[in-house]
């Protein structure tokens, strides 16, 4: 069966006496999984319909002290967009990463004083950062606390990398003063430019968890990401040959565990495993 399939039909996560991320981000699965309330005092999750808002219990407890955090430099609060499904693993649409439950989007729309209806949340859209029809950071939207909304999520230890347009990683690179040091962790990826992807490294207990390698020395400033500048990144390659039609990853592609997570119980109700729920 394909994997995508099967992970993205579970409504509710694996019970587990310990939290487990399972294989590597983009293969992968989640044990012992929690969900992130839909509204919290400083955030509100995005795209319900998803069913999205689940994670490792250490990155959703990061997620809600980033929007406390946040909150006293005066950011509005946290727009929550994907975060993985309950199970973790390949998703129906979207994301090749989200798997294994260390992976957050949020976006750079501050969240508004009210409350988003359901509908909304479908609907409304995030907006880009970037000018028009531009590479680069449109002065008129970003502010200093987008800036610093960034730098709090790159201070927590447990997170390893944080992907943003290369448009925007430029633009802290040429406005970021004092400190530089948390610019290492700002990676320059395509799309992002409405929202960041945080990363948290493998955590302890998830002996099953397959790490990145680590990132590269230096704040990034540097030609590897002026190459981003250039038409390469941009420019479709050719194929010397027909493209081959992508393989469908089944269940038995992933690590063996994740088929034991695919079966195991649930709980009995979704506030048994909504973090911080009473």
């Amino acid at each position: 069966m394909p994997a995508k399939e099967a992970f993205g039909a579970q409504a509710f996560p694996v019970l587990a006496k310990k939290p487990q991320s399972i294989g590597f981000y983009s293969k992968g699965c989640l044990a012992g999984g929690v969900a992130i309330a839909t509204d919290g005092p400083n955030w509100q999750v995005m795209r319900l319909s998803r069913n999205r808002r689940w994670g490792h219990p250490r990155t959703i407890a990061l997620l809600e002290k980033l929007s406390r955090d946040a909150a006293k430099d005066g950011w509005p609060g946290l727009l929550i967009g994907d975060i993985s499904q309950p199970r973790g693993g390949p998703m129906l649409t979207g994301h090749a990463s989200h798997q294994i439950g260390l992976d957050a989007d949020i976006w750079l729309t501050p969240m508004p004083e009210r409350r988003f209806t359901d509908a909304e949340r479908e609907s409304v859209s995030a907006v880009s950062m970037l000018a028009k029809d531009s590479l680069y950071v449109d002065p008129k939207k970003w502010t200093a606390s987008r800036t610093a909304l960034i730098r709090h999520a790159a201070s927590y230890p447990e997170v390893e990398r944080i992907f943003v347009h290369p448009g925007i990683k430029k633009q802290l690179c040429d406005t970021v003063k004092g400190d530089r040091s948390w610019l290492r962790k700002i990676r320059p990826y395509w799309g992002h430019h409405y929202h960041f992807h945080i990363r948290l490294r493998c955590l302890d207990g998830s002996n099953q968890c397959k790490p990145q390698d680590k990132v590269a020395p230096g704040d990034g400033c540097d030609s590897s990401l002026a190459w981003w500048f250039t038409d390469e990144p941009w420019t479709p390659t050719k194929p010397s040959k027909p493209p081959k039609k992508p393989k469908t990853v089944m269940i038995s592609d992933l690590p063996k565990s994740c088929a034991a997570v695919l079966k195991g119980p649930g709980p009995e109700s979704i506030a048994d495993v909504t973090y911080g729920a009473q």
